[in-house]
């Protein structure tokens, strides 16, 4: 399972919109392309419901399944059939 922390995708732990766009237009989505990921749950600062939504809608296109939460107790959020 390929895990995805909100600390890598920001810059001095705030998530400003803007930066997050442009830090979610230039990922490497191919990476997650038919995987199971997972978006680690608990950060280390405050994250806005908007962007763990703008990341699972991008992860949507090319992800297998995606969770939220923990590697010990995921919370499956996304299936394609």
């Amino acid at each position: 399972m390929e895990v995805i922390d909100f600390a890598d995708l920001t810059s001095g732990g705030m998530v400003q919109e803007e930066a997050f766009s442009k830090t979610l237009a230039d990922l490497a989505w191919e990476k997650y392309r038919g995987k199971d990921v997972l978006i680690r749950g608990c950060a280390s600062f405050p994250v806005p419901t908007w962007a763990y939504m703008m990341l699972a809608a991008r992860l949507a296109g090319v992800a297998k399944t995606i969770a939220y939460g923990e590697e010990k107790s995921p919370l499956p959020i996304y299936q394609k059939s």
